[in-house]
């Protein structure tokens, strides 16, 4: 055997041998060690106890011996000292969409690494949508490239989100099989967020979804769960039953308490952690190896106000629990469950040498992270190298609108010889049975808006095929009131068509081919002017730079969105605020909860107006 060791940027098992067999040597002291870091406190996740003066012995990008300093047997080349440091794994996301950082791996790595997060476990169903053949190539690429940040993928079950919809990918059984055969990085399958095709056998998702299903369990992948809105027990244990094994979109203690009773591992998220961790300590909780800690999404610029998993993880020990159990939830705890503890998840030999080391335990000050055997941050600043990708034409190109929209494609026309006509409504986070219904007038055959009632227009245009397909209708509450304003963004969960919601229809035609121009992102247009844009040119998601120019386009766009009059009505949601209206992106979602959505034309749905619970059609004026 030679010290020529295969390059572990990518895991697979032959490769994996030999560095397993090369380690063993190394922890042995027959072979010399490339690095050793003395710590002051170390805290072993797996049996939630910290230990003094240790050292960390590193191979290549790989821990190869834990213990008391001075005890190990063997040769190193390098000796850190970082006693006046504690050391915890590397933080892990269990679920989180990198895409909704709105930056490329590599650059989302140099934004979140100096906050402790080393690895995540990719919800890849965003990118999937846009170009899912290419899905695993694109998230492998920053790694192959060099970054120290571990992507664990998981193809999603929401390729696409409904049977009413299409686009860029579609996977089914062949699809999964061959990403979990080829791939051992792959840790499962996406978020199942189709629950109606799930127990339905009589929905047109229903067999695809289980040949999903059926892939992952042959090759022994999690099927990860979304049960959004899912309250009554008998539809917790039939969704436990059908084999979904998490959950990350409670709310309330309770909903908590009954999914965990029923085998469910809960994922829990920032906007709510503290109170369900609050409750369940009331009750008297004292197991927590069934939770993890999850960022879902967070943009970039969220993310440099306040935090990445870190952010989490003060959180939680802000609601009551000890550090060494919050830390559990973002180490051991996801990687457990994920099954991918033979890389991370602990300072145990084996993994990669991914360390957070602290200056202070209590508020969880961060002095230096590093990964793969290397320092990758001091303080707040990320000190090593991004790697520099040239991303390729079909990450680039992926509005694919191949014509100029205009005005006329937004127009909506009422049955001939009328004044007035019903006209069906929805509103941001619309969850009821049935939609809003208004009387709208009518002028030259084409039904108004109302901006005096909150009415305004909101369409979905497809950017995948060419043709730039159009849905439109009538929403409550949302847009601008401004006249002859509009706004329009390629990132609309989850299926990421063009959303587009405005005050007039040559606005919102403007907005599109701005869009079309900038392959992808934000652009308000008022007067018409373009106001502002944000660019998402890396699959109409991401962009390929610094999260701070990102950051400063953002500013500008709010900027200039406070120059707007914005509508506002109350909805279900209690994220859904008054003013710019960045949440609309996850308002074209077709998930449970939603029931009636408005989504690209398509055969089930040719007018994009579906119940997806049902399959119901129903006109948008009548």
């Amino acid at each position: 055997m030679t010290d020529t060791l295969p390059d572990d940027l990518i895991i697979n098992a032959r490769d994996e041998v030999a560095i397993r067999k090369h380690l063993a040597l190394v922890a042995l002291g027959k072979r010399p060690a490339d690095r050793a870091i003395r710590i002051g406190r170390l805290l072993d996740v797996c049996g939630r106890n910290w230990h003094e003066d240790q050292e960390v012995v590193i191979s290549g990008r790989r821990i190869a011996w834990v213990g008391p300093t001075g005890a190990y047997p063997g040769a190193v080349k390098e000796r850190i000292d970082r006693r006046h440091l504690s050391a915890v794994p590397g933080f892990g996301e269990v679920h989180k969409h990198i895409e909704s950082s709105h930056l490329t791996p590599e650059w989302e790595a140099a934004l979140v690494l100096p906050h402790g997060c080393t690895w995540t476990c990719e919800a890849s169903h965003e990118f999937s949508n846009v170009n899912g053949p290419k899905n695993l190539e694109f998230w492998l690429t920053a790694r192959k490239a060099g970054s120290p940040a571990k992507i664990f993928p998981l193809p999603g079950s929401a390729v696409p989100p409904t049977a009413y919809e299409w686009g860029g990918g579609h996977f089914g059984f062949d699809e999964q099989q061959g990403f979990l055969r080829d791939e051992l990085s792959v840790a499962g399958l996406d978020e199942v967020m189709d629950w109606p095709a799930v127990w339905n056998p009589e929905n047109p998702s229903h067999e695809r979804l289980w040949g999903m299903i059926e892939a992952t369990f042959a090759q022994r992948g999690v099927v990860e769960g979304h049960a959004a809105g899912m309250r009554d027990i008998n539809d917790i244990n039939a969704f436990a039953g059908a084999g979904m094994a998490s959950d990350h979109e409670a709310w309330t203690t309770e909903e908590v308490a009954d999914k965990l009773r029923r085998g469910l591992f809960m994922e829990l998220r920032p906007h709510s952690l503290q109170d369900m961790i609050k409750g369940l300590l009331a009750a008297g909780q004292q197991d927590w190896s069934n939770f993890a800690l999850c960022t879902d999404d967070r943009s970039a610029s969220d993310t440099m106000k306040l935090g990445a998993t870190d952010h989490n993880v003060r959180l939680a020990m802000e609601a009551g629990l000890p550090l060494e159990i919050a830390v559990q939830m973002v180490t051991i705890n996801p990687a457990r469950h994920m099954r991918v503890t033979p890389w991370v998840g602990a300072i145990a030999p084996g993994r990669f040498a991914d360390l957070v080391l602290l200056d202070d335990e209590k508020s969880l000050s961060i002095a230096e992270v590093w990964a793969d055997g290397r320092q990758v941050s001091e303080g707040k600043a990320y000190v090593a190298e991004v790697p520099k990708i040239d991303w390729p034409e079909w990450a680039r190109r992926s509005v694919k609108i191949q014509r100029t929209v205009t005005a006329q494609d937004f127009a909506i026309a009422a049955p001939a010889e009328r004044q007035n006509v019903n006209a069906a409504l929805l509103r941001p986070f619309h969850w009821h049975d049935e939609f809003i219904t208004s009387e709208l007038s009518v002028v030259d055959g084409l039904v108004q808006r109302d901006s005096d009632r909150n009415i305004t227009k909101f369409a979905i245009v497809d950017r995948f095929s060419g043709e730039a397909k159009i849905a439109k209708m009538f929403w409550l509450g949302t847009g601008p009131k401004t006249p002859n304003t509009a706004l329009a963004c390629s990132m609309g969960h989850d299926k990421h068509n063009i959303w587009v919601v405005g005050s007039s229809d040559d606005a919102m035609a403007l907005a599109v081919n701005t869009l079309n121009e900038i392959q992808g992102g934000w652009a308000l247009v008022s007067g018409g002017k373009v106001l502002a844009t944000v660019r998402y040119e890396i699959g109409g998601l991401m962009t390929c730079r610094p999260a701070p120019e990102l950051d400063a386009e953002m500013v500008e766009l709010y900027r200039q969105g406070e120059t707007i009059e914005w509508m506002y009505e109350p909805t279900f949601s209690p994220r859904w605020w008054p003013g710019f209206p960045e949440r609309l992106a996850f308002a074209t979602l077709t998930c449970s909860p939603w029931r009636w959505v408005l989504v690209a034309p398509s055969p089930l749905a040719p007018d994009g107006f579906v119940n997806v619970s049902t399959g119901e059609t129903h006109p948008i004026v009548w």
